[in-house]
């Protein structure tokens, strides 16, 4: 195996890890998903509060069905709305509520903390410790 492909498996590993416990924090605490949580902070940074369905799909790394399906439950709990594009009737953009940028603002504590606790811990496994040195840019 190379040095490369040994590098890239530990990098693999750490984000494994860290997506289980946050993951698992945000909806053990909040009643939210990962991607839910990532969906409704692009939508918040986004002009005017929302995104293209696509733009959404590419900022956080799903596909397009799935990016429907998520924002389904979205909707359905009131964290955002669908809104037509005003140039192009086929396009369909995904608009963050006030009371999803409540939840957001409410959950982004939880993802912080869990996220440096998890980097913390993964950085005393020797084998990870590099992989944590890049991501927090040492």
């Amino acid at each position: 195996m190379t040095v490369d492909e040994q590098s890239w498996g530990r990098m693999l590993v750490l984000h494994a890890r860290i997506e289980q416990d946050l993951g698992k924090a945000l909806q053990r605490r909040h009643g939210l998903g990962l991607s839910e949580y990532r969906a409704l902070g692009k939508l918040v940074a986004g002009p005017r509060g929302g995104l293209r369905m696509q733009e959404l799909a590419e900022a956080i790394g799903l596909n397009q069905s799935s990016v429907s399906r998520m924002c389904a439950r979205l909707e359905d709990a009131g964290l955002t709305v669908r809104d037509l594009c005003e140039d192009d009737r086929r396009g369909v953009y995904s608009v963050i509520t006030d009371t999803g940028r409540k939840r957001y603002a409410e959950t982004e504590p939880t993802y912080c903390a869990v996220l440096r606790t998890s980097l913390d811990k993964a950085a005393s496994d020797p084998e990870l410790t590099a992989a944590v040195a890049a991501v927090r840019g040492a």
